[in-house]
């Protein structure tokens, strides 16, 4: 009974498929290219996981290269600069969060509540701007605003009659360096979401608050706030997954043979086994470890979420 029970829902799913599919036939044309890029490009190239587990060779082949199991895994746990890539991996990026993920809000809540209109663009248009700027442009920036000789900030430091200091030599600024630097580029275009999302508060309640004589700071604690958990929970939840994937791009660019204690993580160590020494087999296993972690932290994130505020990914 229960296998005939699912059959007939299978069957009233596919159904009801179908005739979603005849009546919205042009948004499924629409939305295929799309699919069909998703499929080539994302999923078709999933077939090479199997190469973390194939002592890969180029002239074999992924199928023809012999079977290693688990052996590129235990090779990278037990590698000396193990720990120091987990540890440098995962300060950048609870770093970034904590540091990140609350500046976005507070600035979408603050130009929430900006009444001048030009003066609310603009601030919109420069704190987007940064955005734009490519990466190599983004580190180039860092190096000439933190040289030792002529950089803005050592000559801040010169007025006070401090030493000059060569930031990007020294490996305890290199994460403050990194994730300030990415909150300015990102704070404007990460705030949008939140700003749309604050744009459909009604806005009856914050009369009813105003009539009850609340101030603004109350305003954002008992409307705009609970308006926009749900947004809030879903992009935390969004970073958690992605909390081991710290952006190879601009952590390469910022490396240099003195600070490579901090900026050592590991999408440069794949980068290096990988690309340099053509250990594609073993830089395979490397990044897939990392999905693997990305995904249990999702997974986890969102259950502790569900199980705190009933609200959830999935």
């Amino acid at each position: 009974m229960n296998r005939i029970k699912t059959n007939q829902k299978k069957d009233n799913l596919f159904q009801r498929l179908l005739r979603d599919i005849k009546r919205n036939w042009l948004l499924y044309v629409m939305i295929l290219p799309v699919v069909v890029w998703f499929l080539i490009f994302c999923y078709r190239p999933m077939y090479g996981v199997l190469m973390a587990f194939k002592d890969y060779k180029v002239k074999l082949g992924i199928m023809g290269s012999p079977w290693v199991g688990l052996e590129h895994f235990k090779r990278f746990v037990n590698i000396p600069s193990f720990k120091n890539l987990i540890r440098n991996t995962l300060t950048l990026s609870i770093y970034s969060l904590v540091a990140g993920f609350p500046i976005p809000i507070i600035f979408a809540l603050l130009l929430n509540y900006l009444r001048q209109p030009r003066l609310k663009k603009t601030v919109q248009m420069v704190s987007y701007a940064p955005f734009f700027i490519s990466t190599v442009v983004i580190c180039g920036m860092i190096a000439i605003f933190t040289a030792q000789d002529t950089g803005i900030f050592n000559t801040i430091r010169g007025w006070f009659g401090l030493e000059s200091v060569d930031f990007m030599a020294k490996p305890e600024w290199f994460a403050d360096i990194y994730v300030w630097s990415g909150i300015w580029q990102g704070m404007g275009w990460s705030s949008i979401i939140y700003i749309s999302a604050l744009s459909g508060v009604d806005y009856e309640l914050h009369e009813a608050a105003i009539v009850d004589g609340a101030t603004k700071v109350q305003r954002i604690i008992h409307v705009d706030l609970p308006s926009i958990k749900s947004t809030i929970v879903m992009l935390l939840i969004l970073q958690m997954g992605s909390l081991m994937g710290v952006g190879f791009e601009k952590v390469y660019l910022l490396q240099n043979p003195l600070n490579t204690e901090a900026s050592s993580v590991i999408s440069t160590y794949v980068y290096s086994v990988g690309m340099i020494n053509s250990d594609y087999g073993y830089s395979t296993a490397v990044g897939l470890f990392n999905s693997i972690i990305n995904i249990i932290l999702l997974v986890t994130a969102n259950a502790i979420v569900k199980k705190l505020s009933d609200e959830s990914l999935f």
